[in-house]
């Protein structure tokens, strides 16, 4: 067999199927296996208890399925052409979503491109074992990508390229087959720190550390528990994950548009405004984020992180009387709720003494008074 004819045609491949990119590299990942300790025993993975379960098998792929010795390491970009980056965030009356989740949920997509791959290989090479992996599986996926050559690990911990920058899945097929690796990604970062010094709650700490416990996109996503008061006006109106890190890192500058529709902005996410979505009921919810990886954090969840959005926006009579509609439901939401209706609360009270202060001035020179009067 002619392996380094079959991964040139194996890249041919992902490409018709619709990935930008794909790189090879073995199953040696122990560099990585005391950092990743570390890492889980500072407890900076938070609420995510699957990560310390699985160990160190994060970091051997081979365990994942016996007999690996190869991983093909495969990208597929998702920016989608209507991100309205600046409007979303400028506007406190919309809500901020992640751009990746702007569209259908990419998990089912790739994987199932990725056993495409996979059975046309087979076609080629006869049978071998091999499995396809999306975020489905305890595996250390940015670490390969960069030793497949696919970019480098930012100091946002994220894999960067510098022809496309950061906005693309990853994807991962294990296979037992001996291919010919490619050369590992080099650190293109320098000394840049924007990433570092943009994050709302500083959850970046180091390169590539982050403390998820901080981070708004695991608060909003992976965490379902009560925000610490602390990081709530921090958040803004960001509702479902955050892009900061990505949307201030130059290379970014360079990033292609995703070639896949299904990644395209859904159509009841066209106008997030805060208020629409906050009244959605459960069955609303459901319905119009079928297929949407937003779906899986459930309409409580969803409310909440939508509460904390409304209580950081300008008063509104009407924002206070849909946070006190939904009082009730649950006291981790009722604690989400009281924040909000305070935070507005304290907003209509500012602009009220704004208000008198400005109506005084005036009131004040018009009857040429002594400005102490």
């Amino acid at each position: 067999m002619n392996y380094q004819k079959l991964a040139d045609d194996i890249k041919i491949w992902a490409k018709e199927l619709g990935f930008q990119k794909v790189g090879i590299c073995d199953v040696d990942l122990s560099e990585h296996e005391a950092p990743l300790q570390q890492w889980l025993d500072n407890g900076y993975h938070g609420s995510m208890d699957w990560m310390a379960r699985h160990g160190m098998m994060r970091a051997r792929p081979d365990e994942l399925l016996p007999g690996t010795i190869r991983v093909i390491s495969a990208r597929m970009d998702y920016l989608p052409p209507e991100a309205h980056f600046a409007r979303n965030l400028s506007d406190p009356t919309q809500g901020y979503i992640s751009r990746y989740a702007l569209g259908r949920d990419y998990h089912k997509l790739i994987r199932n491109q990725l056993k495409k791959l996979a059975e046309r290989i087979e076609q080629e090479a006869g049978k071998y074992s091999f499995r396809p992996f999306v975020d489905s599986a305890p595996i250390l996926e940015r670490p390969l990508a960069q030793k497949s050559g696919l970019g480098w690990t930012g100091k946002h911990s994220l894999i960067l390229d510098k022809e496309c920058g950061s906005w693309f899945f990853l994807g991962e097929l294990l296979i037992d087959l001996p291919l010919p690796t490619d050369k590992p990604s080099e650190d293109q970062c320098g000394k840049c720190t924007s990433c570092i010094t943009s994050c709302p709650t500083n959850a970046i700490l180091s390169d590539g550390i982050i403390d998820a416990r901080k981070c708004i996109s695991y608060l909003t996503i992976e965490y379902d528990g009560i925000i610490p008061e602390e990081f709530r006006r921090s958040m803004g109106n960001r509702i479902y994950g955050c892009d900061d890190c990505q949307l201030v890192c130059p290379w970014n500058r360079y990033a292609d548009l995703t070639k896949q529709s299904d990644f395209h902005r859904r159509e009841s996410l066209q106008q997030p405004d805060l208020l629409q979505m906050f009244m959605w009921d459960e069955a609303y919810f459901l319905k119009h984020m079928e297929g949407s990886a937003i779906r899986r954090i459930g309409h409580q969840q969803w409310l909440r992180n939508i509460a904390i959005a409304i209580g950081n926006a300008p008063y509104s009579y009407a924002f206070v009387e849909a946070l006190e509609s939904r009082k009730g439901i649950s006291e981790l939401l009722d604690v989400h709720l009281n924040w909000a209706i305070e935070q507005q609360t304290a907003q209509l009270h500012t602009s009220l003494t704004k208000d008198n202060k400005k109506e005084r001035l005036i009131r004040v020179i018009e009857k040429g008074l002594p400005r102490d009067a």
